[in-house]
């Protein structure tokens, strides 16, 4: 036990033997137990070189066709349309610089919005030092794109990819993809999505060219993406080249964490719509107590149309990495400030361009084992919390 933490049995102990509570599955999801079957199955079964004509490689040709083929199926797209890659990271960048390279001769502009991850802002930042331009398109206090800005965005001459996320990885908020998707249509512009909170979550939207996501975000093993290009789209891959998925992405796949990955995106995606409900109530609950219990606290992001494992909130006077260190000390692991740039302490882009209270940002993301009891023991902690750190800084009287 930390020297700082409270003693068992003390106001804001975790009870007896309980395990730590874990809200932060929009960083990682745990494991679901059908992706740790898979993966030790696929182990003994296909760890041989698909590429290979011997009979065993032919067998893990087999099982890469059968889990391309099942997430293919939950995506809604072709078989031959979907690569795997070695993470989320490497999909988004593979999307952003592979449609821009394919899309040279229509010009050389990246449009996107302001609140992209940090991996699609890395490619951009890429392709502007080479050359490129890329422009950054707004959104409001909720999180949600400027559509009249985005539109005016992609209409003007030399773009030559959009890229928007399905929906925020920090607030939660859900994207008008199809409507942005619209506008990119009418004006000849293809659209990425980074759809890596979505998957196994929400049902996709319609209209995007190419999209990526994230296994571990779904309950996958780390270390496997999915980079989907549409059939028709101008794309060409950033990397030398390689005769292996397609030419899409180099290197030999991992075959047994692709089939962990396959397997467990069927089964969030079958048991998806039961604990949209389950998660959403929970989350609901977080937004209506905190703000009562807690003096000077913004809940960010949209109230109705937003993910349903995800809940922002920040507080006022309070260090978002002090807050955070707290709560791991009484046994909850949760995101602090940006999720993508948690670890160089700097602002989060998104609240920044949201406009919303940064300091002392909280960002608890539930995952299909997150219990109510571990909400109403997170909800009678934290307004402790807060005070003891906002004492500490010589705030008091809220």
């Amino acid at each position: 036990m930390s020297p700082d933490s409270p003693p068992p049995g003390a106001p804001g102990a975790a009870p007896a033997g309980a395990p730590a509570a874990y809200f932060d599955a929009a960083s990682a999801a745990p494991p679901h137990p059908v992706a740790r079957q898979a993966l030790l199955a696929a182990l003994d079964d296909g760890w041989a070189d698909p590429a290979r004509l011997y009979a065993r490689a032919r067998r893990a040709r087999q099982l890469l066709d059968a889990a391309r083929a099942a997430t293919a199926e939950v995506l809604r797209v072709r078989p031959d349309e979907l690569s795997f890659t070695g993470s989320g990271t490497t999909a988004a960048h593979a999307a952003v610089l592979g449609g821009l390279a394919g899309r040279r001769r229509a010009g050389a502009t990246l449009v996107h919005s302001a609140i992209e991850h940090s991996a699609v802002l890395h490619a951009a930042r890429r392709h502007v030092d080479a050359g490129g331009a890329a422009v950054p398109v707004p959104v409001d206090r909720l999180g949600r794109l400027d559509l009249a800005a985005w539109s005016a965005a992609v209409a003007a001459p030399g773009v030559a990819l959009a890229a928007l996320i399905s929906a925020s990885h920090e607030v939660g908020t859900v994207q008008p993809v199809e409507r942005a998707a619209a506008a990119c249509a009418a004006h000849g512009v293809p659209l990425y999505v980074d759809a890596a909170q979505s998957v196994g979550r929400v049902p996709l939207p319609a209209g995007w060219s190419v999209l990526s996501a994230s296994a571990h975000k779904w309950g996958g093993p780390p270390g496997v993406g999915v980079l989907v290009v549409r059939k028709g789209t101008r794309w060409e891959s950033p990397y030398p080249a390689d005769e292996r998925e397609a030419g899409r992405t180099p290197g030999v796949p991992d075959l047994p964490a692709i089939v962990a990955a396959a397997a467990a995106l069927r089964a969030v995606s079958a048991e998806a719509a039961d604990q949209a409900a389950r998660l959403a109530g929970l989350v609901e609950r977080i937004r209506r107590v905190v703000p009562a219990t807690v003096p000077d606290v913004e809940v960010v992001g949209d109230p109705d149309d937003r993910l349903p494992h995800l809940v922002t909130f920040s507080c006022l006077y309070v260090d978002g990495e002090a807050l955070l260190h707290a709560l791991d000390r009484r046994g909850f692991a949760v995101s602090s400030g940006s999720s993508c740039t948690s670890s160089t302490l700097r602002p989060s882009h998104v609240l920044e361009a949201m406009g919303v209270l940064s300091h002392g940002n909280v960002r608890i993301s539930l995952h299909p084992g997150s219990t109510e009891a571990e909400v109403d023991r997170f909800l009678a902690v934290l307004p402790r919390v807060v005070a003891d750190l906002r004492a500490e800084a010589g705030v008091t009287d809220l």
